[in-house]
C-alpha cells in the first residue's frame, strides 16, 4: 500500500502535465479552425488519417476506455504505452478539422497508459496494477475538467453497473487532486458555469432546501426526459457504428464517409456550432455550452443535432470522448425544457449537463458532486434529483459497452409491470450499497 501511494505522487504529476499539454494544444487546434474555417472540408482526410494511424500504430489501443476497464477488471495484455501519444494526437486531428467530439476520453486514457507505464517499470502486483489503473483514470479525468473530487468518484463508479467498491477512493482522490492542481500550476484554465443567483433567493429556502413542491416536480419531469436523452445518445452511436461496420467493408472508407455527412450536417444547418467541443463561440450568437445558460441561448433541437453529429463523429473512427458533447446535449436541452415550462433557464440548464452525463455513463454519484464543484453545493438536493432520476430512466446500457453489469437481472421475475418494475429499481440502487468485508453470511 505504501509503495503504491508514493508512487500515486510522480504518476499524478505526470498525468497532470500532460493533460495541461494536451488542453493547450486542443484550444490552439480549435482556435484555428475558427480562424480557418476551410479546415472542415479536410475531415474526410483526417479521418483517414486517423484510421491509418490507428492500424499502423495503435491498432491495440483503439478500442479506447473500453479496453482500459477491461484491463482494470482483469489484466490481461496490458495497456500499451503509445496510447496516450496517439490518442492526444488523434484527439487534436478530429477537432482541428470540426469532428464532433470530448475530451475526457483522451485525458483518462493519458491517465491510464502513464499509469501502465509506471506499473511495468516499478514491477507491481495485480492488485497494486489495478489500484494504478483506476489512479491513473481519476487523475485523467479529475484534471481535465478541473473536478478532482468528481475525478476520484467517477473512477470508483464508472468500473461497474453492479456494486461499487470503495477501497481505491482515497488514493483515487489524492491522484485526482494532485493532477488537477498541476493543471492549474501550469496556467491552464477551465471553463466557469454559473447558475443565476436569483434562482437561489427564488427557489431555496434557507439556502439549500427547495422553497416549494414545484419546482422538484418540474425536476422529476426533466430528469426523466434526460435520462431519455442519454439513452438516445448511447444507442445511436453504438448502432450507427455496428451499420457502419456491417455495411462498408472498405475500412478506410468509414471515416472518409464520416467526415462528408459532417460537413453536410453543417451545409444543412448553415452554421457551426454543433462541431468540436461546443465550448467556445466561433462568432458572436454562436450556440455553445455557456450560452445555454441564458435565455435564447439554444435553438429548440440543438441537443438532438449535437447528438447526431457527436454519434456520427464517434461511431466512424473519430477519437476525443464523450462527456463535453453530452454536457451540451443536456446544457441544451435543459434550456429547451425550461423554456417550454417557464423554468428558471440556467438552473435546468445546469440539471441537463450533469443528469445526460449520469444517465449515459451510469455514474450519479459522480455528477451529483461534479455539481457541487462546478455550480456550488447551495443546489445539491437538485443535481442529486435530476442525476438519480435520469440513471433510473436510462436503461442498463451506457456508452461504455465494457461496465460490468450487475449481478442481479430480471430473469426470472414475473410478467406482473410492479415486480418488473420493483426489480430494476433495486439492480439500479444495489450498486450503491455498502459492502462490509468482515460480514459473512451464516451457512
Amino acid at each position: 500500500m505504501k509503495k503504491t501511494v508514493l508512487l500515486i505522487i510522480p504518476l499524478a504529476i505526470a498525468i497532470g502535465s500532460v493533460v495541461a499539454l494536451f488542453l493547450v494544444l486542443l484550444h490552439l487546434a480549435i482556435r484555428w479552425r475558427f480562424d480557418h474555417p476551410w479546415l472542415l472540408y479536410l475531415l474526410p482526410i483526417a479521418g483517414l488519417a486517423i484510421h491509418y494511424l490507428y492500424q499502423g500504430v495503435g491498432r491495440s489501443s483503439e478500442r479506447g476506455n473500453n479496453l482500459i476497464l477491461e484491463e482494470i477488471y482483469r489484466p490481461a495484455a496490458g495497456v500499451p504505452g503509445y496510447m496516450a501519444p496517439i490518442i492526444l494526437l488523434a484527439t487534436v486531428i478530429t477537432h482541428l478539422f470540426g469532428g464532433s467530439a470530448g475530451r475526457e476520453g483522451t485525458a483518462v486514457q493519458i491517465g491510464v497508459s502513464i499509469a501502465a507505464k509506471f506499473g511495468q517499470r516499478f514491477n507491481l502486483n495485480r492488485q497494486q496494477k489495478r489500484t494504478l489503473l483506476t489512479c491513473g483514470m481519476a487523475a485523467g479525468f479529475g484534471a481535465v475538467f478541473g473536478t478532482p473530487f468528481t475525478g476520484a468518484i467517477f473512477a470508483i463508479e464508472v468500473l461497474t453497473l453492479g456494486r461499487i467498491n470503495y477501497k481505491d477512493l482515497v488514493t483515487c482522490l489524492l491522484a485526482s487532486l494532485i493532477a488537477d492542481f498541476t493543471v492549474t500550476t501550469w496556467g491552464v484554465q477551465h471553463t466557469p458555469y454559473h447558475i443565476d443567483q436569483a434562482v437561489k433567493a427564488i427557489y431555496l429556502w434557507q439556502g439549500f432546501l427547495p422553497a416549494n413542491t414545484l419546482i422538484v416536480l418540474q425536476i422529476f419531469a426533466v430528469a426523466i426526459v434526460f435520462g431519455a436523452a442519454s439513452l438516445l445518445f448511447a444507442t445511436l452511436t453504438r448502432r450507427l457504428k455496428s451499420l457502419f461496420t456491417k455495411l462498408i467493408k472498405v475500412k478506410w472508407l468509414i471515416p472518409v464517409l464520416g467526415g462528408l455527412l459532417l460537413i453536410l450536417f453543417a451545409w444543412i444547418n448553415g452554421k457551426p456550432d454543433y462541431l468540436s467541443l461546443g465550448v467556445e463561440a466561433e462568432y458572436p450568437g454562436a450556440i455553445t455550452i455557456t450560452s445555454a445558460f441564458q435565455a435564447g441561448g439554444a435553438d429548440t433541437w440543438s441537443w438532438l443535432w449535437k447528438t447526431v453529429y457527436t454519434s456520427t463523429t464517434l461511431a466512424t473512427g473519430f477519437k476525443g470522448g464523450e462527456v463535453t458533447p453530452l454536457f451540451y446535449i443536456g446544457a441544451t436541452l435543459g434550456n429547451t425544457l425550461a423554456t417550454l415550462i417557464n423554468a428558471p433557464i440556467s438552473l435546468f440548464a445546469a440539471l441537463g449537463f450533469l443528469a445526460v452525463f449520469a444517465g449515459a455513463t451510469k455514474t450519479p454519484l459522480a455528477c451529483t458532486v461534479m455539481g457541487m464543484e462546478i455550480f456550488g453545493p447551495a443546489y445539491t438536493i437538485f443535481f442529486a434529483i435530476a442525476c438519480f432520476t435520469a440513471y433510473f430512466f436510462s436503461g442498463h446500457t451506457g456508452i461504455y459497452s465494457s461496465q460490468r453489469r450487475s449481478r442481479h437481472s430480471l430473469k426470472g421475475v414475473s410478467n406482473q409491470p410492479m415486480d418488473k418494475f420493483l426489480r430494476y429499481i433495486h439492480i439500479k440502487l444495489d450498486k450503491y450499497r455498502f459492502k462490509f468485508s468482515g460480514h459473512k453470511k451464516s451457512k
